[in-house]
C-alpha cells in the first residue's frame, strides 16, 4: 500500500514533537536525581548508622594512638644514637615522611578539593567555570612563602638592631663586619656561626609551625567528613588509610619539631594539637551528623576551599622547606650515595601514600 506524502509529513511532525519531550523528561529525571543526591548522603546502598558509629569510635581511638606514636617517635630518638638529627638514618626517615606529606597534598587533599568545587550540586557559574581549587592552592603557596620570608626578615632586622645597640656591629649584605677593634678574627667567625645557627633555628621553627597549621586544617576536614558519614563501606577503608597517613605524617612533623629545640611545654602543645585534630573532627562530625550534609552546597564550598588552601600549603612545605632544604644542603650534596637512598625514600613514601588514594 502506497504511503501518501501527507502521511509522511504527519509522521515526521509526530517524531519531532515526541523527541524533545523525551529529552526533557530525561533532563528532569536527572535534575531530580541530582537534587536528591545534593540533599543528603545517599550511602550508595551501604548505609547503616549503628555500624558506622561503631567504626567511627574505633577510628577515634586508633587514629589518636597512631598519631601520637608517629609524632612522638622522632622526639624520643635522642635516646637512640642512630636516630639523632645529624645521622644518615634520620635523614632517610625524614625523606620518607616528606614524601608522605607531598603525596598527601597532591594525591588526597587536592583531588578532594576538585571533587567538592566541581560537584554537580554547585551552580555551574562560577564553580565549574573557574578553577578555584588551583587558584586557592596557588594563593596558599604564595602566602606560605610570604610567612617564611617575613619571618626571616623580621629576625634579621631584630638581630641588626640588637647588634647595633650592644656592640656597635654592622651587618652589610649578610657579611659580618666589626667596627670595634676589641674583637679578633676568631671572635668574628664565632659570632657569624652563632648567627647562622640562630637563623637556621628560626627557620626550623617557622617550618614546624606552618606545617602543623596545614596538617591541622586538612585533618579537621577529613575527620568531619568521616564523622558525618553513615556509610560503613566508606569508613572502613578510611580508618586504615588515615592511620597510615597520620603515622608517617606525624614522623615528618616530629622530625621538624625535634630540630627546633623547643622546651617540653611547646613540644607537648604541638604534639597535642596534631594528635587530637582528626579525632576531634570525627567527634564534631558525629555531633553534627543530623544537620550536616557533606553534599550540601555550603559544605562543599567550605570543605573544598579549606582543602585547596591546605593542599597549597602542604605542597609548598614538602617541596621547598623539607625536600629542597635537605637535598640542597651540605650533608646530601657531599654524599651522593646517601642522596640516592634519600630519593628512594621519598619515592617510597610518596608511592605508599599514593596507593592509599585507592581507598581514601
Amino acid at each position: 500500500m502506497a504511503i501518501s506524502s501527507k502521511s509522511i509529513v504527519i509522521l515526521l511532525i509526530l517524531i519531532l514533537v515526541s523527541f524533545p519531550s523525551k529529552t526533557t523528561s530525561q533532563s528532569q529525571n536527572k535534575n531530580e536525581t541530582t537534587k536528591m543526591k545534593c540533599g543528603s548522603d545517599t550511602g550508595h546502598g551501604c548505609r547503616n548508622k549503628n555500624e558506622a558509629l561503631k567504626l567511627k569510635l574505633v577510628a577515634i581511638a586508633s587514629i589518636l594512638v597512631t598519631s601520637m606514636i608517629g609524632v612522638c617517635l622522632p622526639l624520643f630518638s635522642r635516646t637512640i644514637p642512630a636516630l639523632q638529627p645529624d645521622t644518615n638514618l634520620f635523614v632517610l626517615v625524614k625523606a620518607f615522611a616528606s614524601g608522605v606529606i607531598l603525596a598527601t597534598g597532591y594525591m588526597h587533599v587536592l583531588p578532594d578539593s576538585f571533587d567538592c568545587l566541581r560537584s554537580d550540586c554547585l551552580q555551574e557559574n562560577p564553580w565549574r567555570k573557574f578553577p578555584f581549587t588551583t587558584f586557592v592552592a596557588m594563593l596558599s603557596a604564595i602566602l606560605t612563602l610570604s610567612v617564611d620570608s617575613y619571618a626571616m626578615s623580621y629576625f634579621k632586622k631584630y638581630k641588626l638592631e640588637s647588634a647595633e645597640g650592644n656592640g656597635g656591629r654592622d651587618y652589610v649584605h649578610n657579611n659580618v663586619k666589626m667596627e670595634s677593634q676589641n674583637f679578633d678574627n676568631s671572635q668574628v667567625h664565632g659570632e657569624a656561626k652563632c648567627d647562622d645557627k640562630a637563623s637556621q633555628l628560626l627557620r626550623y621553627r617557622v617550618v614546624a609551625q606552618v606545617l602543623e597549621l596545614g596538617i591541622i586544617v586538612h585533618s579537621v576536614v577529613i575527620g568531619l567528613s568521616m564523622g558525618a558519614s553513615d556509610n560503613p563501606c566508606t569508613i572502613r577503608p578510611l580508618v586504615a588509610a588515615i592511620c597510615f597517613h597520620q603515622l608517617f605524617e606525624g614522623m615528618g612533623l616530629g622530625g621538624c619539631i625535634l630540630q627546633v629545640e623547643y622546651g617540653m611545654k611547646m613540644k607537648a602543645i604541638l604534639v597535642f594539637f596534631f594528635s587530637l585534630t582528626t579525632p576531634f573532627g570525627i567527634a564534631l562530625g558525629i555531633g553534627l551528623s543530623n544537620v550536616y550534609s557533606e553534599n550540601s552546597p555550603t559544605a562543599l564550598i567550605v570543605v573544598g576551599l579549606l582543602n585547596a588552601f591546605s593542599a597549597g600549603l602542604l605542597n609548598y612545605m614538602a617541596l621547598v622547606d623539607l625536600l629542597a632544604a635537605d637535598f640542597m644542603g651540605t650533608k646530601l650534596q657531599n654524599n651522593m650515595k646517601l642522596q640516592s637512598w634519600a630519593y628512594l625514600a621519598v619515592l617510597l613514601g610518596a608511592g605508599g601514600m599514593s596507593v592509599m588514594a585507592i581507598w581514601a
